[in-house]
Order: structure tokens, then C-alpha cells, then sequence
């Protein structure tokens, strides 16, 4: 992790184990593909992508981890749906973006916090700066019918939310 030259002293963290998060990423790009396209075109994240993303865990978490950090990791999903709720509640993002976070954070190691708070940042950032000018730009016409074109001031968060954990996965496999 030090040869990225990301400068979060990432060598001494204990981080998700390189074999997981390569099956993890082959089972969970289609379904991050999905999160963010459905929620560019229709401003939704499909209960079934988030089921399927949750499934995805419990069915090759196992295999892959440790019995006892699983069922640490299993832990994540409650905690986050209840803050979820609770930012969904205070308006701050809608209840797909609440249910696809919780879905997603058994994936995510709890040492590994402070650099996917970094990838989504940077990835907020630049999905936003895209999708904007997108809109007001001849690309639009490549898919004139999607709902974020339209929302206002609402933006597809499924789109950085579920780069943002390819992006994990792809740097915690090396």
C-alpha cells in the first residue's frame, strides 16, 4: 500500500484481506455497475441491488474470511441502516443511498474507514463535476431519458457510492 504514495501509513493497517477483496470486486462490479446506472436513469437504487450486494456478503464472506471477523463485519450492516435512517430522515440523502451504504459496509474494514472516506470524497467530487457537465454538454444526448438530468438540485449518489467501493476493492486486492 506505501508504493500507491497515498501518505496514510496504510502498511501498518490491517487491512481487508487481498484474496477477499478480489472475489469480492468480480462478484460486486455488475451489481455496483447496476446501483449507479439505475440511479443516473431513474434517481433509484433497486432494493434488489441492495439485497443482492447484503446476499453477496453472507454467501462468500465465509469462504473468504476469517469466521469471527465475518460475523464483525456482519455487524456493520445494522449499525449503518440505523444511521441511515436517520440521514434519510434529516433529508441529507435519499433512503436507496441509505440502504446500498448499509449493504456495502460489511465490505469495508473498520481500519480501512479513513481511506474509503477518501476514495469518496475524491469520487463525490468528480462524479459530480462529470455528471454536470455532462448535462450541459453534447453527452447528454447520449442518454436524454435518465431522471438525474432533471432532479435539480438531488444527485444519483449510487454513482459515487458504488465506484467508491469498486475503487476499495480494487486497491485492498493488491
Amino acid at each position: 500500500m506505501a508504493a500507491l504514495g497515498l501518505g496514510l501509513g496504510l502498511a501498518d493497517m490491517a487491512m481487508l484481506p487481498p484474496q477477499a477483496a478480489r472475489l469480492f470486486l468480480l462478484a460486486l462490479a455488475p451489481v455496483c455497475l447496476w446501483v449507479a446506472l439505475s440511479d443516473l436513469r431513474a434517481m433509484i437504487i433497486p432494493n434488489r441491488a441492495v439485497v443482492t450486494t447484503f446476499a453477496l456478503f453472507v454467501l462468500l464472506g465465509p469462504w473468504v474470511l476469517p469466521w469471527g471477523q465475518f460475523g464483525w463485519q456482519l455487524l456493520a450492516m445494522p449499525m449503518f441502516l440505523a444511521l441511515g435512517i436517520l440521514a434519510n430522515a434529516m433529508g441529507l440523502f435519499g433512503a436507496g443511498d441509505a440502504k446500498f451504504i448499509a449493504a456495502a459496509a460489511p465490505f469495508v474494514w473498520a481500519a480501512d474507514a479513513r481511506l474509503v472516506g477518501m476514495i469518496f470524497m475524491a469520487n463525490l467530487l468528480a462524479a459530480y463535476l462529470a455528471h454536470r457537465l455532462a448535462k450541459h454538454s453534447p453527452l447528454r444526448a447520449l442518454a436524454p431519458e435518465w431522471a438525474s438530468w432533471d432532479a435539480g438540485a438531488k444527485f444519483p449518489m449510487g454513482l459515487p457510492l458504488a465506484t467508491s467501493l469498486m475503487i476499495y476493492l480494487a486497491i485492498a486486492s493488491l
